[in-house]
């Protein structure tokens, strides 16, 4: 079965804005990686500082063949324009791992 990676992401609330913006203005960057399957990006409603950002994959092998093609180019280019990179949205990040053992669907209506 499929493999889940949730990255925590802990984001002071001045930069919650920032942060969305900037997984809103890469739409379509793992969408296209072979083996992905899903993404959410989770906001925190109360009780924590932290986002997750939830993705799941047909392996192993796919999630880390992304990590070090496509995402890796992503997080080591410069900003538009070839410039420095803004600084991170974030203040601490933890990646967690996950094999799904069961899973359900709703079942269709009649």
């Amino acid at each position: 079965m499929s493999i889940v990676k949730i990255n925590a992401l802990t984001v002071p609330a001045e930069q919650r804005e920032v942060l969305e913006q900037r997984f809103a203005s890469r739409a379509g960057a793992v969408e296209g990686s072979d083996g992905f399957e899903w993404f959410e990006l989770l906001r925190p409603i109360e009780g924590t500082d932290q986002y997750l950002v939830y993705t799941r994959w047909r392996s192993e092998e796919d999630f880390q063949a992304w990590m070090e093609g496509p995402m890796k180019a992503a997080h080591q280019g410069g900003g538009a324009g070839g410039g420095e990179r803004p600084k991170p949205a974030a203040s601490g990040s933890t990646v967690w791992s996950f094999e799904v053992v069961q899973q359900a669907a709703p079942k269709p209506r009649g």
